[in-house]
């Protein structure tokens, strides 16, 4: 079986929508409420590349999950923290894949000069809220009924992991077109059970 994390090219917006598709549909895990047409999604995959680090994992030839950080907020002063996403196809979940994908990320945006990454999460999705915890987040605090979709209203939850101490001040951000695919931990060296 081979593995490996790789920076995400425009060929796999097609596969991370496969991926992306069903939380769309049948979960309140995302808060879309219609699948975006292939290109628009391939549209926002490349934005979010041209900036962020955008990695996909990938089990013998096929991409299994993928995460990416993309803009916190568009202020000036947000531009040393990220907001993160990490999503794995129903047949891989459980494999440490998202975990794989986290370490990748955290090390490659500490090495960009980031400082804090966030995530926004369903309240009601514990096994999220559970792997956040495990990767190092901690509970940034609750939004109250901010979403509705399939006929209920939704908490979300922001948690925060700090990258680096927030001790000196930030030195310009290194683009992400500086780093290649052998910038990236792998499986190997991420996560070991």
């Amino acid at each position: 079986m081979k593995n490996l994390i790789r920076f995400a090219t425009a060929a796999d917006a097609e596969r991370i929508l496969e991926i992306y598709a069903p939380y769309i549909t049948d979960t309140v895990i995302s808060f879309e409420y219609e699948v975006p047409a292939p290109a628009e999604f391939s549209a926002r995959v490349e934005e979010i590349r041209n900036r962020y680090p955008y990695l996909v994992y990938e089990r013998d030839g096929l991409v299994a999950g993928y995460a990416y950080a993309s803009a916190y907020s568009s202020r000036a002063a947000y531009d040393y923290t990220v907001d993160l996403s990490v999503y794995v196809d129903a047949a891989y979940c459980g494999q440490n894949i998202g975990e794989c994908l986290y370490a990748a990320m955290f090390d490659i945006l500490t090495k960009q000069g980031f400082y804090s990454a966030y995530a926004c999460i369903t309240a009601t999705n514990q096994n999220s809220l559970n792997f956040h915890k495990r990767m190092g987040f901690e509970d940034a605090g609750t939004h109250p009924v901010a979403g509705f979709k399939h006929g209920q209203w939704l908490d979300v939850c922001w948690y925060a992991k700090h990258l680096r101490p927030h001790t000196d001040t930030p030195q310009p951000l290194k683009p992400i077109a500086d780093f290649t695919d052998n910038d990236l931990l792998q499986p190997h060296e991420t996560y070991r059970k």
